[in-house]
């Protein structure tokens, strides 16, 4: 499974009327949308889909075809993004009428390029499943261990510093078992 951590666009256009394709995290559906609808207020339509794992690692999937014929828009749109394995990720194709009309096979295919098209042309990264783990160190021994944690691209979430200094991680289980395997004794996992 892939996902994308940034913004990318495309436009496609199809006799006369122009398909203008955002990939984009899914986290920033809502805002994505507002914006869109104010820069292209003139826009037919603003088709999305989008797909998420929810905190039960199931793939909670929803499309809209904002106005199109049933089913010529939205799940063709929602088809490309599973047919790529993306998750987390949303796409909005904003529609520009071009006067000639595309019939349905035509808006399926329409949609289905713009949406393939902003894939090919976007950056994509692998899903790997992260876990917590939290553990505390003394001051002397914090710089070998970021030095460690960057070594393994381990993210420090957060750090608390009192008596001693405790440090919230997120990583693979893999990268969290090659850590605890490195751990000086002196260092506690909480």
């Amino acid at each position: 499974m892939k996902y994308v951590k940034k913004e990318f666009f495309e436009i496609f256009e199809e006799k006369k009327s122009k398909f203008i394709a955002h990939l984009f995290p899914s986290r920033d559906f809502d805002e994505v949308m507002s914006r869109l609808k104010k820069e292209h207020p003139k826009a037919r339509h603003h088709v999305y889909a989008y797909r998420y794992l929810n905190e039960l690692e199931q793939i909670v999937e929803n499309s809209s075809d904002d106005g199109e014929p049933k089913g010529t828009s939205g799940k063709p749109s929602l088809n490309v993004l599973a047919g790529n394995e993306l998750i987390n990720s949303a796409v909005i194709i904003v529609r520009y009428f071009g006067g000639i009309k595309l019939g349905t096979g035509g808006l399926v295919r329409a949609y289905s390029d713009s949406v393939n098209k902003v894939i090919k042309n976007s950056e994509l990264y692998e899903y790997e499943k992260l876990e917590n783990l939290t553990i505390k160190c003394d001051y002397s021994e914090l710089s070998k261990l970021e030095y460690d944690l960057q070594l393994l691209d381990i993210n420090i979430l957060n750090k608390e510093f009192t008596t001693d200094v405790t440090l919230f991680l997120q990583a693979t289980k893999e990268k969290l078992n090659i850590l605890k395997s490195k751990l000086e004794r002196t260092i506690t996992i909480i």
